[in-house]
């Protein structure tokens, strides 16, 4: 494929949505999910939770402002695929900015534009997410018989998306671990099971000293770099699959303060007794009402997930402090006596409203406590 060749998304049930091809000149599959946001594309690029997925923005015109590498969300863009309906070829951005198309096929992503984006949306909302291919619209046909024999988004183990060598984030951009540091601020582990970086820029932002570690790690290795606490961070894939990192939660738990965000958060559901389930369509997008059920605040949050927490299994020692208003799904946690809390939404945004940042300083108020003990 070229970028003026005609290229198909064929979906699992059969039906096809042609357009222009995008990016590289490649094929992909990958399960099809959509996102809402009206901004931010680069970021969810480059968000690992959308490890193994073709992406659909519902917003019709994107790539206007073009590319800034500073604000990637991780190393390398995440996502196999983009489905839009219109690329903006002249993009403006005060530092130049390159085209969606030559960033997505520098990183050997392919796409489609030119595509009823609300059509499939309609469509995945209608039937849920499945298993897409994109390819030239000339392979259509090999293309619906592959899908029948590709492995469900589900039984796959993205793992491999975290980091596997701890690092230390600093002048924002990861930096590999000295022996020993001089800075002060609490020490806080960040167990990279996906992680955006906008999390790491939001501790150090106030203040902290941040380490990443692999997802394989246990509870010694994170014990060993002494932090005064340990973030759960998001990550792709489903969280029945995380038994490890399950393992090591409750393992922490009583130890020292936790936080969990997404995948981190549906980790400590696990981990206090609960099961968790796949949604239809999942939640992805900047504008979703949660309510907090103490206080009876609601704030719209950044949200990019498709599994929930069941409640029902839950630990007595354990409370649900969030509740989506669209579906009255569970969107946070917290111990009764210990200090662990968990949200399913991103505190960081990035992309999305920045409502929410003040849960990290929640988190760094129970480490202030503990340390006070």
């Amino acid at each position: 494929m070229t970028e003026h060749t005609e290229a198909a998304l064929v979906l699992a049930d059969g039906a096809v949505f042609r357009g222009l091809a995008l990016g590289a000149a490649a094929d992909t599959w990958g399960e099809v999910v959509f996102n809402t946001s009206m901004t931010g594309y680069q970021e969810m690029l480059t968000d690992p939770s959308y490890a193994g997925q073709i992406l659909v923005l519902t917003y019709p015109l994107i790539g206007n402002y073009g590319i800034d590498p500073p604000i990637d969300e991780s190393r390398q863009v995440q996502v196999r695929g983009l489905i839009v309906r219109s690329e903006c070829d002249s993009p403006s951005h005060p530092r130049g900015g390159m085209r969606l198309h030559d960033y997505l096929a520098s990183a050997g992503i392919p796409g489609i534009a030119g595509v009823d984006t609300r059509a499939i949306t309609r469509r995945i909302r209608h039937e849920g997410v499945m298993m897409g291919m994109i390819v030239p619209t000339d392979e259509v046909e090999a293309a619906r018989q592959q899908l029948a024999e590709l492995p469900a988004y589900d039984t796959q183990d993205f793992i491999d998306v975290g980091v596997d060598q701890p690092y230390s984030w600093s002048d924002g951009r990861p930096q590999a671990l000295s022996n020993g540091s001089d800075e002060s601020g609490p020490h806080i582990v960040v167990l990279d099971e996906g992680l955006k970086y906008n999390i790491l820029r939001n501790l150090r932002r106030r203040g902290c000293r941040v380490t990443a570690m692999p997802p394989t790690s246990g509870v010694e290795d994170i014990l060993s770099v002494n932090p005064q606490g340990v973030l759960l961070s998001p990550g792709p894939g489903d969280p029945q699959l995380r038994e490890f990192q399950v393992q090591t939660a409750t393992s922490l738990i009583g130890k020292l303060p936790i936080m969990g965000i997404c995948m981190g958060h549906q980790v400590l559901g696990r981990a206090f007794g609960a099961d968790t389930f796949k949604l239809k369509f999942g939640h992805r997008g900047g504008n979703h009402p949660v309510l907090e059920v103490p206080t009876g605040r609601i704030a719209i949050t950044a949200q990019n997930h498709g599994y929930a927490v069941d409640p029902d299994g839950l630990s007595a020692d354990v409370e649900v402090t969030h509740i989506n208003l669209h579906d009255q799904t569970v969107e946070g946690l917290a111990h009764r006596a210990e200090p662990v809390f968990s949200i399913q939404y991103h505190a960081e945004a990035s992309p999305g409203p920045l409502d929410n940042g003040h849960l990290f300083d929640r988190f760094l108020d129970l480490i202030g406590e503990v340390q006070g003990d």
